[in-house]
């Protein structure tokens, strides 16, 4: 069976420089490739190598134990849902990347007069460590990119989603494997195959990571071999 035919609706995750950053392995990305330099809050171009290479099959790596770069958004808050311009907080966080900066993104969420007021202490933003991540094997995803680290608190567990963002990217996940040859925490390579953002990443088809493990700790579990 083709799992992502039968899961037709993408999963909405959040990616940090752990996932995808210029001048790091396995891909070695040059700075415009990744839209590193047209980062700000708010920006959700689709980055420019997953544009120009549709149907392209790439490895991606996912940090470490305590340094993830893959995150479940599990709530979306009611202030994302105020916030406007629509009633839907998540297409309110997501904008439209098909239209230009700041792509419709709302106030509080990334522009406005207090960008990022609503951005801080996200309930349950829930960093996917092995188990999770081979979850989302034969799952499209559509992420938004962020530039640097995405801050993770536990008990309780919540993040920061303040920073300046990359774009968005879409993909789907097609293996999830031990990395080896790094730090001994070192999360699983990810191997996705590159689809269309401007498709896929439209919030009224994207569902929530629900179900993603939660970790007790930033260390605990110690949860890198698939």
């Amino acid at each position: 069976m083709d799992i992502a035919a039968a899961n037709a609706h993408p999963l909405f995750l959040i990616l940090d420089e752990d996932a995808i950053d210029n001048g790091n392995p396995p891909n070695f990305f040059s700075e415009k490739e990744v839209n590193d330099d047209i980062a700000d809050l708010a920006v959700r171009s689709e980055l420019r190598f997953f544009d120009a290479n549709p149907g392209d099959i790439i490895k991606l790596h996912s940090g470490t134990v305590g340094d993830e770069g893959w995150f479940a958004v599990k709530v979306i808050p009611d202030s994302w849902d105020a916030a406007g311009p629509t009633s839907d907080g998540l297409e309110n966080y997501l904008g439209n990347n098909r239209i230009e900066y700041p792509h419709n993104v709302g106030p509080g969420l990334g522009t406005g007069d207090s960008p990022e007021v609503l951005l801080d202490n996200i309930p349950l933003v829930t960093p996917l460590r092995a188990t999770g991540l081979d979850m989302l094997v034969g799952r499209r995803v559509c992420a938004v990119v962020y530039d640097g680290d995405v801050s993770i608190n536990y008990d309780p567990l919540q993040g920061s989603l303040k920073g300046a963002n990359l774009g968005t990217v879409s993909f789907e996940v097609l293996e999830v494997k031990e990395l080896t040859g790094y730090s001994t925490g070192s999360l699983p390579e990810v191997t996705i195959r590159i689809l269309n953002a401007e498709k896929f990443c439209r919030a009224r088809f994207l569902k929530l990571f629900l179900n993603a493990p939660e970790p007790s700790s930033s260390s605990e579990p110690f949860d890198t071999v698939p």
